[in-house]
C-alpha cells in the first residue's frame, strides 16, 4: 500500500479555510460596515451643506441634519454604503453574497407567522405604555415625522424610515452579524442575542423603556431570521413595522 511505502507517502488534504467570518472577524468587519453606514449618512449632510455655500463647520452640519429632508436623505444614503461595506467583507472570503446574508424569499406562511408574532409584541409593549402613561412613540420621531409631513417631506422620510433605514439594519444586524456569530461558538442562540443586543445600540437616541422594546424586537427578527433562513422576511418585518409607525404618527397620530 502507497500509504506504507516511504517512496509514496500518503497526500495530505489542506481544509478549505471557512468561506465566512467567524467571531472576532465577524465584529471587526460588523464595526467597519457600521462605521461605513454612518461615513454615508453624515457624507450626504456635508454635501448638502456645501452645495448651499455653508462653512464647513459642526454647527452647520447639525443644524442642516435636524431638517426632515437632510435627514432622510442621510439615513437613504447610508444604505449604499453599508452594502458596499458588506459586499467587501464578503468579497475576501470568495463566498457567495445572496448565500452569505441568506437573501432568499420566504414563504407566505413564514411572513405570516413573522407577521403576528411581531404584532402580538407591538401590542403587548403598547399595551405597557398606555398602562404607564407613556407615548407610544419617542417624542423627538413624532415631532420630526409630523415636521416632515408639514414640509412636504412625508414620501421622502416613509421610504427613508421604511425601505432604507430596514435593509441597511437588518444587512448588518441579521444579514452579516448573524451569519458569522452563529457559526462561530455563540451558535444560533447567542447569535440572536448579541447581533439584537448590537442592533439596539445601533438606537441609542431613544431611551432605556424604547430600548428595551427594539431589543425585544430583534430577538423575534433573530428567530425568524434563524427559522425561515431568509433575510428577506426580517427585512420585510421591518418594514412593516416602520412603515406602520410612520403612517400612525404622520397621519392619524394626535
Amino acid at each position: 500500500m502507497d500509504s506504507l511505502n516511504p517512496d509514496h507517502p500518503p497526500l495530505t488534504v489542506t481544509p478549505a479555510p471557512p468561506r465566512v467570518w467567524l467571531f472576532w472577524g465577524t465584529a471587526l468587519w460588523g464595526l467597519f460596515i457600521f462605521v461605513a453606514m454612518f461615513v454615508g449618512q453624515i457624507g450626504a449632510v456635508v454635501l448638502l451643506a456645501a452645495l448651499r455655500g455653508l462653512p464647513m463647520e459642526l454647527a452647520s452640519v447639525q443644524a442642516i441634519g435636524h431638517e426632515p429632508q437632510a435627514l432622510a436623505l442621510s439615513v437613504i444614503m447610508g444604505l449604499p454604503a453599508t452594502l458596499l461595506a458588506v459586499w467587501l467583507a464578503i468579497a475576501i472570503k470568495k463566498a457567495s453574497f445572496v448565500d452569505y446574508l441568506a437573501l432568499h424569499w420566504p414563504s407566505w406562511k413564514q411572513l405570516l407567522f413573522g407577521a403576528v408574532g411581531l404584532i402580538l409584541i407591538v401590542v403587548v409593549w403598547e399595551t405597557i405604555s398606555r398602562a404607564l402613561g407613556r407615548e407610544a412613540t419617542p417624542g423627538f420621531m413624532t415631532d420630526l415625522l409630523k415636521s416632515g409631513r408639514d414640509k412636504g417631506a412625508a414620501l421622502l422620510l416613509l421610504f427613508a424610515f421604511s425601505v432604507a433605514a430596514p435593509m441597511s439594519e437588518e444587512i448588518l444586524a441579521r444579514g452579516f452579524l448573524y451569519r458569522g456569530w452563529s457559526a462561530s461558538f455563540l451558535r444560533v442562540p447567542g447569535a440572536i442575542l448579541l447581533s439584537s443586543l448590537v442592533w439596539t445600540v445601533v438606537h441609542l437616541q431613544y431611551d432605556i423603556y424604547f430600548l428595551a422594546e427594539v431589543f425585544t424586537i430583534g430577538l423575534w427578527f433573530g428567530y425568524m431570521r434563524y427559522r425561515a433562513n431568509s433575510l428577506w422576511l426580517t427585512i420585510a418585518l421591518h418594514a412593516m413595522n416602520n412603515l406602520t409607525a410612520v403612517v400612525l404618527t404622520m397621519w392619524l397620530g394626535s
